[in-house]
Order: C-alpha cells, then sequence, then structure tokens
C-alpha cells in the first residue's frame, strides 16, 4: 500500500471515530463503511477548523478531554453543532461534559472567569443560550458586590471627591482608603470585556444593588480605556452605551465633572439622540455641581455665536423638571448665581440674539435670586454690546 493510499485510510478511520460520537454525522452518512462517499463541507461551524480538530482529539482519545475557561464556550457550541450527546455514544459525550462544567462556573477563579467571559464574546449567542455567559456574569457580580455590599446609602457619598464613602459610618481616612482600594481593584481586568458584556454586567451590577459610585466610576474608566485603541464607530459604541448606562444611576452618585467630560468628546462621534439626550438630562440634573468653565461649551460649527447658550438652556430645563422634590432651595441659588456668571460671560458676544439672551434671564423663577446685581450687570453689558 502506497503513501497515500494509508494516509486515505487513516481519514476514512478518523472519520469514522469522529461519526460514533455525532449524531449530526450519523444521521448524515447512516450505516455506509465506504471510504468513496461524498465529503461534507460545514461552512458555518462555530471556531473554525482550530475548534474542530479539538473536537477530533476528543473523539479520538475515546472521550477524553481538559475543558477550561478557554475552551468550554468552543467546545459547547461544536458539541452542540455536531449533535455529540448521550443518544450517540452514551454516557462519553462531548456535551455532558461540557454542561457539567458548566455548572461548576461558581468554584472558578476570577482569572478563569475572565477568561471564560473573553471568549464568550467571539461567540456570544451560543454562549447566552447554553448559560455560560449568564453564570459567568453572576458568579462575576455576586464577587463583586461582596465589596460594596456595605453601602446602602451611595447617596451620601461624593463622586466628585478625591474619596467616597462605602457605607454611612464614619470611618478613618486610611479605612477610607482600603475601601477604595476593594472596590476598583477590578477596573483595569474588567475593561477587556465588550460594550455589549459591559452593558450585561452593569445591569446586573444595578439588580444586584451594588454600590453606584463604584459602578459610575468604573464606567468612566471604561470609556477612558477603550478610547486609546478603539477606532471612531467603536469609541460611539463605548459612549453611547456608557451614557445609557450612567442614565440607570442614581444621579448623584454620578460625577458631573466626568459627565462634561464625555460631552466635550461626543460631537465628533455622531451619538445617537437618546443617548445625548441622557446626557444632557444628566448634566442638567446636576447644574448645582457645574462651574461656569464647565458652562462655556464652544457653538456647533456653523454658528455665528461663540458659546453654546442652547445647550445650556437644554441643562436648565432637565434641571427643573428633573429635579421634583429635589429642589431645594439652597441648589435652586445655586443655579442661579452660575446662571447669572454665565450670562454675563456671553453677553459680551455680539452675535448673541436678544431672544436668546431673554431666556436665560428668564428660565430660572424670580424666588431664585436673592439679589439681582449681577444679572443687572449682565444686561448693561449686553446692551453695551447690541446698541
Amino acid at each position: 500500500m502506497n503513501f497515500f493510499s494509508r494516509a486515505r485510510k487513516f481519514e476514512f478511520v478518523l472519520f469514522k471515530i469522529i461519526c460514533s460520537f455525532s449524531g449530526r454525522l450519523s444521521k448524515l452518512f447512516g450505516k455506509s463503511t465506504s471510504a468513496k462517499r461524498n465529503k461534507v463541507i460545514f461552512h458555518d461551524f462555530p471556531g473554525g477548523a482550530e475548534n474542530f480538530e479539538l473536537i477530533s482529539r476528543f473523539c479520538y482519545d475515546n472521550g477524553k478531554i481538559d475543558i477550561n475557561p478557554s475552551n468550554i464556550s468552543l467546545l459547547y457550541s461544536a458539541a452542540q453543532f455536531m449533535e455529540m450527546n448521550n443518544s450517540v455514544s452514551g454516557n462519553c459525550n462531548l456535551l455532558e461534559k461540557t454542561k457539567k462544567s458548566i455548572e461548576e462556573i461558581s468554584y472558578w477563579t476570577w482569572p478563569d472567569l475572565l477568561v471564560a467571559l473573553k471568549h464568550c464574546q467571539d461567540l456570544e449567542q451560543v454562549a447566552t443560550s447554553s448559560g455560560i455567559l449568564e453564570k459567568c456574569l453572576d458568579s462575576l457580580v455576586g464577587r463583586l458586590a461582596m465589596t460594596s455590599e456595605a453601602s446602602p446609602c451611595a447617596s451620601t457619598s461624593s463622586p466628585d471627591s478625591s474619596g467616597f464613602r462605602l457605607s454611612c459610618d464614619t470611618r478613618s481616612t486610611e479605612s477610607l482608603k482600603n475601601s477604595i482600594s476593594r472596590a476598583t481593584w477590578c477596573f483595569e481586568d474588567l475593561s477587556v470585556l465588550s460594550p455589549n458584556l459591559i452593558e450585561m454586567l452593569i445591569k446586573s451590577m444595578v439588580s444586584r444593588k451594588c454600590n453606584h459610585v463604584i459602578i459610575s466610576r468604573f464606567l468612566f474608566y471604561y470609556q477612558k480605556a477603550k478610547f486609546y485603541t478603539a477606532s471612531s464607530d467603536e469609541k460611539r459604541k463605548v459612549s453611547e452605551i456608557v451614557i445609557d448606562m450612567l442614565y440607570t444611576l442614581d444621579p448623584s452618585s454620578i460625577s458631573c465633572k466626568s459627565l462634561f467630560g464625555i460631552l466635550r468628546v461626543v460631537p465628533s462621534l455622531n451619538i445617537s439622540k437618546s443617548s445625548r439626550n441622557k446626557l444632557e438630562s444628566l448634566i442638567g440634573s446636576q447644574m448645582d455641581q457645574a462651574t461656569l468653565d464647565d458652562l462655556l461649551i464652544p457653538s456647533p460649527y456653523g454658528t455665528s455665536y461663540l458659546y453654546d447658550v442652547n445647550l445650556v438652556l437644554r441643562f436648565l430645563k432637565a434641571f427643573l423638571h428633573g429635579g421634583g422634590w429635589q429642589l431645594s432651595p439652597m441648589r435652586m441659588k445655586k443655579v442661579a448665581s452660575l446662571v447669572d456668571l454665565y450670562i454675563a460671560e456671553v453677553a459680551a458676544d455680539p452675535c448673541l440674539k436678544s431672544s436668546k439672551f431673554l431666556a436665560l434671564v428668564v428660565a430660572l423663577p424670580d424666588s431664585s435670586r436673592d439679589s439681582w446685581d449681577e444679572l443687572y450687570h449682565a444686561m448693561d453689558i449686553y446692551l453695551e454690546v447690541v446698541l
């Protein structure tokens, strides 16, 4: 027998072995023993040739294989695709082995969970249907929740400060630093996940009542980390998901300064109108935390006036409509003082229309001001410019 005939015979023997484990191949070829059958090509085989080689080894080694976090999603998807269940190979079947491994995900280490999640990104649909993704995320979030479950009053934290409280109790500075470290140690690890997985992760964290300050800090960290190497389309998707997830949090737990940071980068990304409205609403709800420099945003390209007055008017509308009972006199007076400074700044713009100037003046109720001196000063500046 020459080399080529031996190779052909070996291929057929291996093929028969795989057929003994695969219901799909068994159905296609029945009980035929002919080596001259037409070949079969799977263009949509999960994981491609590399994964097919992996299950071939499983079959050739009579059901022996190392199932680990890096291959569990691939093996499960291949086992489903090839129908490698007990109806074909009895107890020695790949589908049953992978299902058993999936049930043990809760015992995996943190690095194992991250490895599995990264591989799930490539087979998200299969990973979702198999329960691998859900179980990995559930286990991951359970461990994250342990770092923030001692924070029943996240709203009392200060997201703009260098540190933030993780509980309502008074703590020493050193204890506070340790708490922050415990809560943020995972940021770099999680930043490798895709935007879709981050969305699922954050929703799960919110449902588990994880600290909103920690979640918001991670989202800002994630956006910055992804922007270093992302394309324009990727930046847009990351920004939209970050904004959408921030919108699900308690506004008081979100850094106003960081929100303005996002606002400065999104104009060039063409994010969706829905996400932009959410971002403006979030900023508007925290107008009392903004500064004059934050509000001095250049006007959109193609407009004649210097600053984006319409944007600030939308902020004020969101502040008044979204604050509800939380609009205390102190917050109203603080915003009014800021707006008066803003009006004085934009009043020197000769291109500012009188209708826009007037809209700024009457945007807040009279009761929000203790003094009208700053506003009168702004009016004098505006009249000197336009007359």
